[in-house]
């Protein structure tokens, strides 16, 4: 499968992703800390931190640590669920706080297939920080992901 990034405005990000697996699963894969500790960041560093109070007001943090001990960790707020369809949350990377949060809208479509197209769409504080961690390697870690995720939903 593709992982596709595509910047269709100023400050926005999309990413789309189809999964071979049904709605319900892909949700419970990002949903629950014993899913997301299996399948988030890169496979290089070490998990550190996967909070989830999983409620509109409720917050999160997941965050892995390098071989070097840095921990690269984010953040944020659940603004909206509605379970097995969409998100809304904030976020933050927690070792730039000044970069501002990150608005995500994360929706999840059944495909005719029974399979689920994921759409992350973000926005960003401004095209420059956007197109920072863009530049930082964003994508390629993005793509890790979400290669990770779809190797875990076979498993569950």
């Amino acid at each position: 499968m593709i992982t596709l990034l595509t910047t269709p405005a100023d400050r926005e990000l999309v990413i789309t992703r189809t999964f071979d697996a049904p709605v319900a699963r892909v949700w419970e894969a990002w949903t629950r800390p014993e899913h997301v500790r299996a399948w988030y960041g890169l496979a290089a560093l070490t998990m550190s931190v996967c909070e989830i109070d999983l409620r509109p007001g409720g917050t999160w943090r997941w965050g892995q640590r390098t071989p070097d001990g840095q921990e690269i960790v984010f953040s944020g707020t659940y603004e909206e669920i509605v379970p097995g369809e969409r998100l809304v949350y904030t976020e933050v990377f927690e070792q730039m706080p000044d970069a501002g949060p990150v608005r995500v809208v994360l929706s999840f479509d059944a495909t005719p297939d029974g399979g689920t197209a994921l759409t992350s769409t973000s926005f960003w504080p401004s095209t420059e920080i956007r197109d920072q961690a863009l530049a930082a390697g964003m994508e390629a870690g993005v793509r890790e992901q979400y290669d990770r995720l779809e190797e875990h939903l076979r498993g569950m």
